[in-house]
Parts: C-alpha cells; structure tokens; sequence
C-alpha cells in the first residue's frame, strides 16, 4: 500500500496564516477562547464534564485543547492506495476539517455498484451548545444540522435502486448499542459475526501503521511485514 498526507489546515502555522490561531492552550478557563467558534467548552456540557473534564485528575487528557496550537502535528489530510492479496483494491481519502461530518463509501464490483453516504450532520452551528443529552448530536438530535443516510443499487442495465434502511437507534446508526449490549448485556446470537475479537481488532490497525510508515518512507510499504495476523 502507499499513502500521501501531511497537516493542511490545523496548526499553529497554518492557524497564522489564515487569521484563525488564538493564544490558549485549552479552551477551559481561557479569555481567548470566548467566540473562538473552533473552541469546545466542556463545562457547558453536563455530559462532556462528566466524561472529561472530571475525569482530568484520573487521566491528565484535555479533550478541549487549541487544534491551532504549537503541538498539532497529526495529518489532518490523507489519501490512501491499497491493493489486497485477492487482488481487490481500496482508495481512502480523510479530510479531517471537511465542514460536514459523514462519509461515502462506493463498492464496484462484477455486477455492478453500491453507493452508501451517511451524513451524521450537514454544517456546523457556530458557537453550538453543547449542553444536550449527548457529546455530540447526531441524526434527528443535531436538529437543522441533521444530514441523512441513503444506500443505492446500480446493477448493470438496471435503473439505479434506492434501498430503504432502518432507522437505527443511538449513535452510529444504532451501532454503539449494540456494541455495548455485546460488551455489558446478555449475550445474544450474533449470525452476521458483527462482534469483534483481538485478531480483528490487530488486523484493524494494519492499513493505518502501514499508511504511517509510508507518509515517512514516501514509499509503498507491505504491511504484512509490519504485522502479520
């Protein structure tokens, strides 16, 4: 695999250079972080208090720290080129300060194509509350910034299809409460081998030390030299 990335839009050079740096470490407790619409501030949120702010004693993490501050070095843009054993191919692209926060994803295969976008939310609010129920408000919650999900079906020959999906509920599509269910619930019979293990989450990280290795090479690298699971 091979990749491209570096750090585009955060930091404190690219922070200087379009008006948008601001002299505070964190956003808690700091003067200059008052109208700074990049700014979170955690004790607006009896939720994000509980999870981070109070929990700082245990852990030393400042979740509402300066994303234009000096410190700031993880690539913030990144594209990806994978080729499988198999033989299929991926392409990955990551745009970390996209204005809207969702993805697409496109699977082309020998009968056709499909197209899956999820929008977890179309814009951002400046200066947003985030004293609701949840960290972050997604779906119906994120009110006029609600996006949407839709998955198409492109078979050759065929009109495209549009495929109705349930409504899943929590975050992430319903997602994060099944994982918890799975995690801290009664165990249920799980036919679609939806929950992971160690040896997935190891082959999970493959594509991403692989990727980090080639943003400092600049070369192709193979990453079952760098793991293999």
């Amino acid at each position: 695999m091979y990749a491209q990335g570096g750090l585009f839009f955060y930091g404190d050079v690219a922070g200087r250079r379009r008006g948008l740096a601001r002299p505070y470490d964190r956003a808690h407790g700091s003067p200059a972080a008052e109208g700074d619409p990049f700014a979170l501030h955690l004790a607006d949120s009896p939720v994000l208090s509980a999870l981070y702010l109070d929990a700082e004693a245990e852990d030393g993490y400042h979740r509402d720290q300066n994303v234009f501050g000096p410190g700031v070095t993880i690539e913030d843009d990144m594209a990806v080129l994978v080729r499988y054993a198999t033989g299929a191919s991926l392409t990955y692209h990551l745009t970390a300060y996209a204005p809207w926060e969702g993805y697409r994803i496109a699977f082309n295969g020998s009968e056709g194509r499909l197209e899956l976008l999820v929008e977890e939310s179309t814009w951002t609010r400046p200066q947003a509350p985030t004293n609701g129920c949840d960290p972050v408000l997604h779906g119906a919650e994120a009110d006029d910034t609600a996006g949407r999900t839709e998955l198409s079906l492109r078979r050759f020959w065929e009109r495209p299809r549009e495929i109705e999906l349930p409504a899943g509920e929590g975050g992430h599509g319903g997602g994060d409460v099944r994982m918890l269910e799975d995690l801290f619930g009664t165990h249920v019979p799980d036919p679609l081998h939806r929950a992971a293990d160690a040896t997935d989450g190891a082959r999970s990280l493959v594509t991403g030390l692989a990727a980090n290795r080639s943003f400092e090479t600049g070369l192709p690298v193979r990453a079952k030299e760098l793991l293999d699971v």
